[in-house]
């Protein structure tokens, strides 16, 4: 390659953005923040950061994860969704966005940390407008997440590791986006043979209704899959 071909082609910048879905036993959330520097300082974006010629996309987002929320790989389903090339997207000159999403469980240590930083989470279907073309990555993200909660119980990871039918119906409809038969859901995740009862009920003090929890067996599912078994919503 000549130094001219080099000058040419080698002057585009890799970031990459991550949309992050929280849930809180109750509501499906997407984290924002504040832009603190040009260009569109002050308006809303999605977290990310842009990437170094020595660093993978996979590696920065890993980092992304720690700083924005003490990341627990144990605890959190990442996965990429695709590059956004738009050659104007980014004032700044040429930047192709390789966009990421991660489920996670919120907890209260995650959300003060979140919040001392300056973050904000926004309820699933209430994302207000944010800058480049976020809101097309958050769109592509919601899309992602639906196909991924009919087909595999991607959605656990949004869980505790207790949970009652009534949080799990919850934010599968938050999800999918519409209403579920209440008979007809319990049918098919008593079906699926995935969930075991704990012994455990929630805490009266907390919850008007006592109710069963129930944790995932992801022992089992690992088992399954081997086989060919899909978890079909």
């Amino acid at each position: 390659m000549t130094d001219e071909e080099k000058e040419k082609y080698f002057q585009v910048a890799l970031c990459s953005s991550l949309v992050l879905f929280g849930f809180d036993g109750e509501d499906l959330k997407i984290l924002v923040y504040k832009k603190l520097n040009d260009p569109f300082k002050g308006a809303l974006v999605l977290p990310g950061k842009y990437i170094a010629p020595t660093v993978s996309n996979d590696q920065a987002i890993h980092e992304l994860l720690i700083e924005k929320i003490a990341y627990d790989e144990h605890q959190t389903y990442i996965e990429q969704l695709k590059a956004f090339t738009k050659v104007f997207r980014n004032p700044l000159g040429r930047v192709v966005n390789v966009a990421y999403y991660a489920l996670v469980k919120l907890t209260p240590q995650i959300e003060e940390k979140v919040k001392t930083q300056g973050g904000e989470w926004y309820a699933y279907d209430r994302v207000p407008d944010l800058a480049f073309d976020h809101n097309e990555i958050v769109k592509y993200a919601k899309e992602r997440v639906k196909r991924r909660v009919k087909r595999r119980p991607v959605g656990f990871n949004l869980l505790g590791d207790e949970f009652t039918i009534a949080q799990l119906q919850s934010l599968y409809e938050k999800a999918l986006n519409r209403e579920l038969d209440k008979r007809n859901f319990r049918k098919k995740i008593f079906n699926s043979n995935l969930i075991i009862e704990t012994g455990n009920t929630t805490d009266p003090k907390q919850h008007r209704k006592v109710s069963k929890l129930y944790r995932f067996d992801e022992e089992k599912y690992e088992k399954l899959s081997l086989k060919g078994y899909d978890f079909l919503f």
